[in-house]
């Protein structure tokens, strides 16, 4: 077994040894400097000031606020005021309710007593445009008093908002939130949740209107996603044109989808651009005729899914498709003889006009 060595402490003749030796490492250069890190760390501590236990601590606290106040304002979670101009208001699809006077009355008030209370939510725009950054998630009665407050005072205070600014990784939570809301106040329409889908996923929110839907409409039945997948493809590739979307049945949504994965979009598209309806019947009758025919055109087996069964045309019945999108549908029943004008509103006029021509030409055939 080997001896444990016994430590001794050096002597001192053998320290001089060692400061001598420290000393030769440590002399000046030729030029005159001197550069070990002692003399360096010597000299950066008789510059920094001397604080007090307080102060460091006081420091330290402040370090930690500015991290705490990055990571809040990262989430979405610290107010700022955002100028009007910035907002667009009807990126997202409200509930369509209409303002009550005396609701709004109150809360003009209420605001120019003590200010907005309440913070209104906004979402980053994934593309900005001519100027607006910011698309409205929650607050459309907060954001439209102040805007009608500016209207009738003028007041500088009145040309911004306060506002929380979402991020895509905290926006999708409040879409959820608000769509959630509105479900519960209101009910959307089955366009304006499929709408809905569509704008958070182009901001971000969600990858894919896929995901949106499944995230924003968790609740709903597999078969209710589906059918807004349908109303979301119609927003992507009519909503521009469409004047009245919000009023289309279910059943009417579904046909028009049918007729978009048809092939039919440049025409339904060229209808809605040339027709001027009034109301969303008067829109659908634009529609119809079109979507009629994409019903009636042999399906395309490649696509899969099921066979689609065609309802088999009346012998008596006869069909003439006229220019615009016009459709008269030529029939009969036990009463007499029946014409049916599809695919475009009618006004008096025109109808007293048609009447006029029936009659010349019942007159000749008699």
């Amino acid at each position: 077994m080997a001896k444990r060595r016994q430590l001794e402490a050096p002597t001192r003749e053998q320290l001089k040894e060692i400061e001598d030796g420290f000393a030769r490492e440590t002399r000046l250069d030729p030029f005159g400097i001197s550069v070990p890190i002692a003399t360096v760390a010597a000299e950066a501590a008789a510059l920094a000031p001397l604080q007090s236990t307080e102060e460091r601590t006081e420091a330290a606290r402040n370090r930690k606020d500015a991290e705490r106040f990055r990571e809040a304002e990262a989430r979405g979670m610290i107010a700022r005021d955002v100028a009007l101009s910035e907002i667009v208001t009807d990126q997202m699809m409200r509930d369509r309710m209409a303002l009550d006077p005396e609701e709004m009355a109150e809360l003009k008030s209420s605001i120019l007593s003590h200010g907005l209370r309440l913070p209104i939510e906004l979402y980053e725009l994934a593309v900005p445009e001519g100027g607006k950054l910011y698309g409205l998630i929650s607050g459309y009665r907060r954001l439209t008093a102040i805007k009608t407050l500016l209207g009738e005072t003028g007041r500088g205070e009145y040309t911004t908002i306060r506002a929380l600014i979402r991020k895509p990784e905290g926006a999708a939570a409040a879409f959820v939130a608000m769509v959630e809301e509105n479900e519960i106040r209101a009910g959307l329409s089955q366009y304006e949740r499929g709408r809905v889908a569509v704008v958070a996923s182009d901001n971000g929110a969600f990858e894919t209107v896929e995901e949106a839907i499944e995230q924003l409409f968790s609740s709903g039945s597999k078969a209710k996603r589906s059918k807004l997948r349908s109303f979301a493809q119609i927003h992507e590739e009519l909503g521009d044109l469409l004047i009245y979307p919000q009023v289309l049945t279910e059943r009417q949504g579904l046909r028009l989808a049918g007729a978009l994965r048809a092939g039919m979009t440049d025409e339904l598209r060229r209808v809605l651009a040339t027709g001027q309806p009034s109301d969303g019947d008067a829109e659908w009758a634009l529609l119809e005729p079109v979507v009629q025919r994409g019903e009636d055109a042999p399906r395309d087996t490649s696509r899969g899914g099921r066979p689609r069964r065609v309802a088999a045309p009346s012998p008596s019945q006869k069909v003439k498709y006229l220019s615009d999108g016009v459709r008269l549908r030529l029939d009969h029943d036990v009463q007499g003889h029946l014409i049916r004008i599809e695919g475009m509103p009618l006004d008096d006029e025109v109808l007293e006009a048609i009447m006029q021509a029936v009659e010349i030409a019942l007159m000749k055939g008699t």
